[in-house]
């Protein structure tokens, strides 16, 4: 029972004492939270009370790249691998630029994939279908389907012939499975390996060339090495100069509306 003073039997005022930190804790906390609910802002402002309260000196992690985009088709990291390999063996990298990796090629693809195009939304997908020479979109398999069902073709060959996945193989390597592919050497189910590598092919140099819009030309580089001028909406400008005009490249995203 407490007496008079408010302390309970054996109780000192000492041990009543305020914990100031404790308090300035629960206050600043309080006011946030009830005052912009904000998640983010609150974890920072706990972050930095600790911090500011703990002399132990934090050692500090070793940063690590993190990937700018998110992959939308490719749900295993080995088929993904195998396409950025693949890619820029079709698009590399040398002294005139970049190669289809840097251009994010890559993810170019995946957006295709995931959206209606990959699925062959608007085709006409009815049978019968006819195995012809040169091969033509003949094929039960839409597009995603081929591309995944080639990539894991090429992966498997090149564990058979080179005891590697298709990745860690060498690049001499990695190009004759390529080769053989475009020879309509190695056998698919579904799609001849010509058929699907005209698909890769096709879609390497989109992304690499297509608007910066659609995924991939990332910086615009490849319009670039091209010295092509984008979507340019007028020359009005420059029309009546006599010398040449060089101009940066102006990509669709210029003349969206700017938050």
């Amino acid at each position: 029972m407490a007496d008079e003073k408010g302390l309970k039997p054996g109780e000192s005022k000492a041990s009543q004492a305020p914990d100031t930190s404790r308090r300035r804790f629960m206050k600043n906390s309080g006011m946030i939270v009830g005052g912009v609910a904000g998640g983010s802002l609150l974890g920072g402002l706990l972050t930095n009370q600790f911090k500011s309260e703990n002399s132990t000196p934090v050692k500090e992690e070793k940063k690590t790249a993190e990937p700018t985009q998110a992959r939308m088709f490719f749900e295993r990291y080995e088929d993904f691998v195998v396409l950025e390999q693949a890619t820029e063996r079709i698009l590399p990298e040398g002294a005139s630029g970049p190669g289809a990796i840097e251009l994010g090629v890559p993810y170019f693809i995946d957006k295709q994939m995931a959206g209606i195009w990959g699925i062959n939304g608007t085709d006409y997908r009815q049978g019968p279908f006819t195995v012809v020479d040169p091969p033509v979109d003949q094929s039960s398999l839409n597009r995603g389907q081929i591309m995944v069902t080639g990539l894991r073709k090429m992966n498997d060959e090149s564990k058979k012939r080179f005891d590697v996945t298709f990745d860690k193989a060498e690049e001499d390597q990695q190009i004759e499975i390529m080769q053989d592919f475009e020879s309509s050497k190695v056998k698919l189910r579904g799609v001849s390996s010509a058929g699907f590598f005209g698909l890769l092919r096709e879609l390497t140099m989109e992304g690499a060339y297509s608007d910066p819009l659609y995924g991939g030309n990332r910086n615009m580089a490849g319009w670039k090495m091209q010295e092509f001028p984008g979507a340019v909406p007028s020359y009005a400008d420059i029309i009546e100069k006599d010398e040449f005009v060089q101009r940066d490249p102006m990509s669709l995203t210029s003349y969206q509306q700017k938050s």
